[in-house]
């Protein structure tokens, strides 16, 4: 058996083939260890991204070694207690006036039902980048895509919810 080095990198196509479709099945295991979509969701994309900084090219069994990765992180968050915040719930609610909260509540609430309706790789950019905090250099390593397309994108989506927001609540308004 030759000697592999940890450095020898597996090539982003390959990661692309082997290791991307793998995400609905990790989606399925973290959902069950977790028991909450959101915190699956940031799990399988935490396991992603130490799978793609890792990319090693000498793993008889890629997939059994991105599931493995996915158990360890969603043990260690488990073990940890480590809780998400909920946009909803950073919203300021130390107003006397309850109508200026619920007003913002429900302009959260459209603004996700928004996102769900963007087209896949768009919702998956503005999910990545502005609700998990991914720097774009990140997003573009995961996606396989260049940062001038991740940006390009992330700015169509943006605009699209801005525009889809705006006309909702000129609508409500009339």
């Amino acid at each position: 058996m030759p000697f592999y080095s940890l450095y020898d990198k597996m090539d982003k196509e390959r990661f692309k083939t082997e290791i991307i479709p793998l995400r609905q099945s990790m989606l399925a295991v973290a959902v069950k260890m977790l028991g909450n979509e959101d915190d699956a969701q940031d799990a399988v994309q935490e396991a992603m991204l130490r799978l793609w900084e890792m990319r090693a090219d000498n793993l008889a069994n890629p997939a059994g070694y991105a599931m493995q990765t996915l158990k360890n992180y969603c043990l260690d968050r488990l073990r940890s207690g480590k809780e998400t915040v909920d946009a909803a719930d950073t919203i300021l609610e130390d107003d006397d006036n309850p109508y200026l909260t619920t007003e913002r509540r429900d302009a959260v609430a459209l603004v996700r039902k928004i996102i769900a309706t963007l087209p896949r790789t768009q919702k998956m950019l503005i999910e990545m980048r502005d609700i998990e905090g991914y720097e774009l250099e990140e997003i573009a390593a995961v996606t396989g895509a260049k940062v001038s397309a991740v940006t390009m994108n992330l700015s169509r989506a943006r605009k699209t919810v801005r525009d889809r927001f705006i006309q909702i609540n000129n609508y409500q308004k009339k």
